[in-house]
């Protein structure tokens, strides 16, 4: 099917609209990766780090779709085990969630020991900033990776257009690009928010575990959990902002 006829085509602009929703909520645990791990960096390079990170992603997406047949073929099992038939795309999977929990884990173990400032990149020299720089586009490029297939895949799946896949493939990378600078600046202002987004990323990673397995689990749920925390989250800072107002002023919500 040619443009003119995509265009003109009531049933392919449904698919457009839905497969956009999907490639963006899909890119909302890339995006807390990306945020969280950049705002380990001095505030020089953050926005630098987000942008290439973001642009990697794009990057991976579009060159995964220019391969879409190489890509469906990662479904195929490859060997068996624990009566599962673990493909390419389960392995990847099962590497990218183990990945998260490591990370995740990492993270919060340096939140609660506050004493543990050996890998703080923040005051670091500069030669350490530049390897630290490094390292940090290296794990999100690796993380870029494992997200990107698996929403290309959930994209050859929605719809066999190709053009459809790129413009809502287009349409997610620009939201994660737009929100990533203020998620990433009111993650690090509110500090309690670190450690939700960190919980959130194990969450992620478990899920990815798991499917990597062959355990199916239904997205809607994830997203419904981290929608339901965050309110919860939301409520509680406000509920922190009127008591410190209430005693004659304080850091109000950002």
């Amino acid at each position: 099917m040619d443009i003119a006829a995509l265009i003109a085509d009531p049933a392919a602009w449904v698919a457009l609209v839905t497969l956009v929703v999907m490639e963006v909520v899909l890119g909302i645990d890339n995006l807390i990766f990306i945020s969280i791990l950049t705002n380990k960096l001095p505030p020089e390079h953050r926005d630098r780090a987000r942008k290439i990170g973001i642009g990697l992603a794009l990057i991976m997406r579009l060159g995964l779709l220019g391969t879409v047949a190489w890509i469906v073929q990662l479904t195929n099992p490859i060997f068996t085990a624990f009566g599962h038939g673990f493909s390419w795309k389960d392995l990847i999977l099962i590497a990218g969630g183990l990945f998260l929990v490591w990370k995740a884990t990492k993270e919060i173990h340096h939140s609660v020991d506050i004493e543990d400032h050996k890998e703080d990149l923040v005051g670091a020299g500069k030669d350490v900033v530049k390897m630290s720089f490094a390292s940090a586009i290296g794990q999100i490029l690796l993380l870029d990776l494992v997200f990107s297939i698996d929403s290309i895949i959930t994209a050859v799946g929605m719809t066999p257009h190709l053009p459809i896949m790129v413009v809502a493939v287009l349409a997610a990378v620009t939201v994660m690009l737009l929100a990533a600078t203020p998620l990433a600046n009111f993650i690090e202002k509110n500090p309690t928010i670190v450690m939700l987004a960190l919980a959130f990323l194990l969450m992620i990673g478990g899920t990815l575990i798991v499917e990597g397995f062959g355990v199916h689990v239904p997205k809607g749920y994830i997203y419904a959990a981290m929608a339901f925390s965050a309110g919860v989250e939301v409520l509680n800072m406000f509920a922190r902002n009127a008591r410190k107002r209430k005693k004659g002023g304080g850091q109000t919500l950002h």
